[in-house]
């Protein structure tokens, strides 16, 4: 039984305590044999059957207001129990979360209730070829034809691409240079011009594609908030998603090390087990400690953005940057005290080592973690604020 005694920290309220419960609950039922060989039947039916029990309900909100700790309670506890699950869950928040933050009163009545309820997938199509996280580099483009946009251009590495059935997708509208000539708008996957041009295989299985618009017309209310807007909106978005990155990668830390204390408790070397070895239980305890660090930045980030802060960048790439690297050395160091095994195809800390490594790539590379927590602190010093 994972640790659940950071539930009593004052991060938490009783309905986070009862979410908690709730997921999981529903996943040490249903997520006993998840097939991550065909992922995209698995992700369909993973996200009918989350939204049939209700567990989707916090990915989308009709009033504008998303509570984060919902959020990575559900991906941490996803995530223990299993990655596609996490994937799954976590796509349909970060897909529709532009449309719950700034969409239309019609766009939200349009798909949030269907991504709730598990009816259709949503996919966040923000990532480029040649732009990466450099979001303001994006240069696929968005032209006003009368009551109409065309878009054009590719985008790459988008989760839930090919299986998805509505996109919020960013293009360059041109209201300024870099950052300031962006526009987010909601496009049905069935839209003419819109086609799936690549999937791409990684090392641990999702759903992902290059999509390609070629002259992909789409009418003027697909707009989320106003022309020029998209990047405050796709950063508001991950303000609130990158955070819940980390609850995944501690979620991955966290069966790592269950596996671990399982595993040196019962294997011996020369007729003791391996936890009586002081070098093993200093690798025990620095597991512990990372686990238990990352659950506190996580959680802050999380609690200061449901207490009202219009932003948490720095908070969430703290929390970001630490999990999900952190996550990593708690996974290899599973896999070393597993010896042989941990290296073997199946096993747990197997998967979990092939699972941990996208999340220090994507929603922001660690190496732009860093640079973004830099610049923070450099202006809250500037300012009197450090």
């Amino acid at each position: 039984m994972a640790d659940q005694t950071f539930l009593g920290w004052p991060f938490f309220e009783e309905a986070h305590r009862a979410r908690a419960h709730e997921v999981e609950a529903w996943a040490a039922e249903a997520l006993g044999a998840v097939d991550h060989g065909d992922v995209d039947k698995s992700c369909r039916d993973l996200v009918a059957r989350m939204g049939q029990a209700g567990l989707l309900n916090a990915t989308a909100s009709m009033d504008g207001v998303l509570d984060v700790r919902s959020l990575c309670l559900s991906r941490e506890i996803l995530a223990r129990h299993d990655g596609l699950a996490d994937f799954a869950f976590a796509m349909q928040g970060l897909g529709t979360g532009a449309i719950s933050l700034f969409g239309t009163e019609a766009q939200k009545a349009a798909w949030l209730p269907k991504t709730r309820a598990g009816a259709a997938i949503a996919a966040f199509a923000l990532t480029e070829p040649q732009s990466g996280s450099d979001v303001a580099n994006s240069t696929m483009t968005a032209t006003r034809e009368g009551e109409w946009f065309v878009l054009n251009g590719e985008k790459t590495w988008i989760s839930n691409g090919g299986i998805a059935d509505v996109y919020t997708v960013f293009a360059r509208t041109g209201e300024g240079a870099g950052a300031k000539g962006l526009s987010a708008f909601v496009v049905p996957a069935d839209t003419p011009g819109l086609s799936v041009v690549a999937r791409l295989e990684t090392i641990a299985p999702h759903p992902l594609a290059t999509l390609r618009f070629d002259n992909c017309r789409v009418p003027a209310e697909a707009l989320i908030g106003v022309p020029g807007q998209g990047f405050r909106i796709a950063m508001s978005v991950l303000d609130v998603f990158r955070s819940t990155v980390a609850a995944a990668a501690l979620g991955f830390a966290r069966r790592a090390l269950d596996e671990a204390l399982a595993r040196v408790q019962v294997r011996k070397v020369q007729g003791a087990p391996l936890s009586e070895l002081q070098m093993v239980q200093g690798h025990i305890a620095d597991m512990a400690l990372d686990v238990d660090a990352a659950a506190l930045l996580i959680y802050r980030a999380a609690w200061t953005k449901d207490s009202g802060a219009p932003r948490v960048t720095r908070e969430a790439a703290m929390a970001k940057l630490f999990a999900t690297d952190h996550a990593q050395q708690v996974i290899d160091k599973a896999v070393q005290l597993f010896g042989g095994d941990g290296v073997k195809s199946g096993e747990v800390v197997e998967r979990l080592y092939r699972e941990i490594r996208a999340l220090r790539i994507y929603e922001g590379a660690s190496d732009v973690q860093r640079v973004v927590i830099a610049r923070q602190t450099l202006a809250a010093h500037a300012a009197g604020g450090v």
